[in-house]
């Protein structure tokens, strides 16, 4: 089987940190370009890097509902960042030795060889770690009451802190690759809406299905603005083995939501349109189900365009991946088929 049909069956897509901003299409292609077949509209190299804005979900401000991270504590913890769950962290384990470090100080001779508060801030911290170097001692009944409560407390806060970093640890994550842009070539004769998207480990993901909606916003008969989420159908949307990559197809027929030509993409434009992709899939190396989602805008989508060639294969039969051309897209002569 040839490289290029081989690359037409498992196809490949990006995401990366430094998204440029959108530009407007022009009916040929990228900005500025002719139509000659073959020309690259891919702009300056960049990296290939995981993450980008278009992979979250737009912003979202809610009005009227009240900010009590208490009652769902748990999500709220697993949804923090690093930094701001270990700065939690470090918060909490400072206000509860000083608190009880407070406590052994407001009673007077509660801690052996404490004479300040430093001396029992210090004295709270050996106890709530059970360190216990020796030198201070609980010498009262309050004294030891509080050491009792204090090392109970560190028993169930060190449960809890393990417990939550193993969670986030284990959290399955999806690292798959999202073309920048989307293009629009023709294919037997039908035009086709593609984009393309990698398995950046490299592994196996198992019974992937990609699944891919259009947001359009409408106004009923009494006025009333809705937005309504039209799914779109792939010429394929199941892939048994996505192990290198994958080109997905939608065809633009009189079903499709992009049929009618530049007069369509002028009203989905109007209702500020955007194209919402998912993917799902077991990861061979977790054996845990997991997911992802790229965002495009249809000022991302290029006509009479296709992907360029990344995929080979060496003398030793070894398959290559060029992630160098990812984003590249080759513009094609006005009825150039590929």
């Amino acid at each position: 089987m040839s490289i290029a049909a081989r690359a037409g069956m498992i196809l490949a897509a990006t995401m990366s940190n430094g998204l440029p901003s959108p530009r407007p299409s022009s009916p040929s292609g990228a900005s500025g370009a002719s139509g000659a077949s073959g020309t690259r509209a891919s702009g300056p190299r960049r990296s290939v890097k995981i993450g980008d804005v278009r992979a979250s979900l737009p912003a979202i401000k809610a009005i009227g509902q009240r900010l009590a991270p208490h009652e769902d504590a748990y999500h709220w913890i697993l949804t923090l960042s690093w930094p701001a769950f270990f700065g939690w962290v470090t918060v909490a384990y400072m206000l509860t030795n000083a608190f009880f470090g407070f406590a052994f100080w407001l009673v007077r001779g509660s801690v052996a060889n404490a004479s300040s508060f430093a001396d029992c801030f210090f004295f709270s911290v050996q106890t709530f770690a059970t360190i216990g170097y020796g030198v201070m001692a609980p010498h009262s009944f309050w004294g030891h009451t509080l050491v009792t409560v204090e090392a109970l407390a560190g028993i169930l806060a060190s449960a809890s802190i393990t417990g939550l970093t193993f969670a986030r640890l284990a959290r399955p994550t999806a690292k798959v690759l999202f073309s920048e842009k989307m293009v629009i070539a023709t294919r037997d004769g039908i035009p086709h809406l593609q984009f393309r998207l990698a398995n950046w480990r490299r592994n196996q993901l198992v019974e992937a299905q990609l699944n891919v909606m259009v947001l359009l916003t409408e106004t009923t008969s009494e006025g009333e603005t809705l937005r309504r989420p039209t799914p779109i159908k792939l010429v394929r949307d199941h892939n048994p083995m996505f192990i290198l990559t994958w080109t997905a197809m939608h065809r633009i027929d009189a079903d499709s939501p992009f049929y009618g030509g530049e007069e369509t993409m002028a009203k989905l434009r109007a209702t500020n349109a955007e194209i919402f992709v998912s993917l799902t899939g077991l990861d061979e190396t977790f054996a845990q189900t997991i997911h992802t989602r790229y965002r495009y805008l249809l000022d991302d989508i290029v006509h009479n365009a296709r992907f360029a060639d990344i995929l080979s294969t060496s003398d030793d039969g070894t398959r290559l991946i060029d992630f160098d051309k990812f984003h590249d897209i080759e513009l094609l002569t006005e009825g150039t088929t590929r």
